[in-house]
């Protein structure tokens, strides 16, 4: 009996190899005809959920925070937003719809969400033990101009508004707007109170930092000019 050719074997293993990637191919259409849009709409932020749980457990010690009452302020809006966002809250007007009721403009609005959420999680990361949840100072702060943060100053901030964007559109309803809306008046807030923090501690490095970099969106005209 002749041994079996090289290209023989090559060819089963090509054979294999597709029926593994239909095979997996099957189980993900199978999945996704078993999940709502919104379903597939909360996978991105279980993952954003999940990432920030196990990494709030490596932090350092705070040097300096914000006012309690501060905190309590953006606690507040934040919650109200996200629950308006996604509750199924009885609001009037509010649950009129904004964006036609289309499958295409969900998927959209999925789309947009893992890229928000992406972002996140990579400011996240680049942002290491400094990062905390109320705004302060850490013992041996350091200020962090890599990764997103080389373009833009709260680039956290920036991808959980552009998640919310993406399930807004999700939701296609104006409450969705409306908490898009609070949720950058938070943000923004608690920005500007990080920014206070930041100058005193870092005098002209941070000053420099900011002309070079935009405060939630990158500053697009610096590189025109």
């Amino acid at each position: 009996m002749d041994p079996p050719s090289p290209a023989n074997g090559e060819s089963r293993q090509g054979e294999q190899i597709v029926n593994q990637g239909r095979c997996l191919y099957e189980i993900a259409e199978d999945l996704m005809n078993h999940l709502s849009l919104w379903q597939l709409e909360l996978m991105p932020w279980s993952v954003f959920a999940a990432y920030w749980l196990v990494t709030a457990l490596r932090v350092k010690r705070t040097k300096e925070r914000e006012k309690s009452a501060d905190r309590l302020i953006t606690i507040v809006v934040v919650v109200v937003a996200y629950e308006m966002l996604f509750a199924h809250w009885s609001l009037g007007p509010l649950q009129l719809r904004f964006v036609p009721n289309e499958s295409w403009i969900a998927w959209a609005g999925i789309a947009i969400t893992w890229v928000g959420v992406a972002l996140a999680i990579w400011a996240r990361y680049c942002l290491g033990a400094y990062w905390s949840a109320r705004v302060t100072l850490k013992e041996g702060h350091q200020l962090i101009s890599s990764g997103p943060y080389a373009y833009v100053r709260h680039p956290i901030y920036t991808g959980m508004l552009v998640g919310c964007i993406g399930a807004a559109l999700v939701v296609g309803e104006w409450r969705g707007v409306l908490a898009v809306i609070l949720l950058l008046l938070a943000h923004s807030r608690k920005a500007m109170r990080e920014e206070s923090l930041l100058t005193r501690e870092f005098g002209e490095a941070y000053a420099s930092y900011k002309t070079r970099t935009g405060f939630l969106f990158p500053k697009f005209w610096n590189k025109v000019a």
